[in-house]
């Protein structure tokens, strides 16, 4: 038996006789949609959520009619709702995926907030020991000008006009993105101190991009364009000196 190469004529008509299934490039249609998340204090609508990652989408607020609607519509039916530009509703995507993971801004982790504004307070809690040696860190049994032995200063979420906090005080988690400056001051981006409480009291209140993810910012026309940018300008200026 003598074989031979197939002729291109051979290959037409492999190829005419064979069924081929088309392939769909937007896959991310065919996952199924996440679970509805439940809403947190700090955000407790579809309204609060669009205003707190900013970027204007608190504008399209009306065409979500509802907190399931916002973790449900699609990129498409987001378009068709007239949320515009593209790069929008990437974004609104992108917090919809990082709020399903428990991926919150400032504010976020206060389980006390009545009409978008969340206490604060410093207090001193107790360090609890290590809990493989039982002995506490030299430098937490250490007194020190900001705190007592086997003490730390942390900042807490209380309930409004409540002057202690709701849960005791051992093992007790600080706000996050909260910090303690000079041991007696409360510090921290979006946290307004409370006049005459000498820093040991603040708020976080809901406002216009408090989440917000900031954009990079072009230079000499971005990645794409800054060789030629900067090679156009490196001639206009020799152009210049030469004159």
């Amino acid at each position: 038996m003598i074989l031979r190469r197939p002729t291109l004529r051979d290959l037409t008509a492999a190829l005419s006789s064979t069924t081929f299934k088309t392939c769909i490039r937007p896959l991310h249609y065919n996952i199924p949609i996440r679970p509805v998340p439940k809403a947190i204090p700090f955000i407790p609508d579809h309204i609060a959520f669009l205003t707190a990652i900013g970027r204007g989408l608190s504008a399209h607020a009306a065409k979500i009619p509802s907190w399931d609607a916002l973790f449900t519509l699609t990129s498409r039916q987001l378009k068709e709702l007239g949320i515009e530009p593209a790069r929008s509703r990437k974004y609104l995507l992108r917090w919809r995926e990082r709020y399903c993971n428990g991926d919150f801004g400032i504010g976020g982790d206060c389980k006390y907030v009545k009409d978008g504004v969340a206490e604060l307070k410093l207090v001193e809690a107790p360090v609890a020991p290590n809990p493989y040696t039982g002995k506490m860190s030299p430098r937490s049994a250490t007194a020190t000008a900001t705190h007592d032995p086997g003490t730390r200063k942390v900042v807490v979420n209380v309930p409004a006009g409540a002057e202690d906090p709701v849960e005791p005080l051992e093992g007790i988690e600080g706000v996050k993105g909260v910090v303690v400056k000079r041991g007696n001051t409360i510090k921290g981006s979006y946290v307004k101190l409370v006049k005459g409480s000498q820093g040991l009291r603040a708020r976080i209140q809901l406002r216009e991009g408090i989440w917000e993810l900031k954009r990079g910012q072009r230079v000499d026309g971005g990645e794409r364009r800054k060789k030629e940018v900067r090679a156009k300008r490196r001639a206009a200026e020799n152009k210049a000196k030469a004159r």
